[in-house]
């Protein structure tokens, strides 16, 4: 089992961008996926989240910015991110609950700068 995001990149501030993470491997049943982020030098952080039964929660620094959806046929949940700030700048890591286990994708970078 594993998860692959896709999506980062270099942006100007204001900008937008739009992550992808696809769950793959032998999956019977994935619970919550999110989308976490860690900045240099900082802890992990939540960023949003969002159940198979598709209850969302955001994280304070993305409310009014950021949405996250789900495809639960493909396995598959997107962030799209909206009036990006140089704060947004962090690797962003995707996270799910995938037969009852913890799983973490490899990470896309995320940078916004002029």
């Amino acid at each position: 089992v594993q998860l692959v995001e896709s999506g980062g990149g270099l942006v100007q501030p204001g900008g937008s961008l739009r992550l992808s993470c696809v769950a793959s491997g032998s999956i019977f049943r994935v619970y919550t996926m999110g989308w976490y982020r860690q900045a240099p030098g900082k802890q992990r952080e939540l960023v949003a989240s969002i159940t198979s039964g598709g209850s969302i929660f955001y994280a304070d620094s993305g409310k009014g910015r950021f949405t996250i959806s789900r495809d639960n046929v493909k396995n598959t949940i997107y962030l799209q991110m909206n009036s990006l700030k140089p704060e947004d700048t962090a690797v962003y890591y995707c996270n799910a609950d995938i037969n009852f286990q913890p799983v973490w994708g490899q990470g896309t970078q995320v940078t916004v700068s002029s």
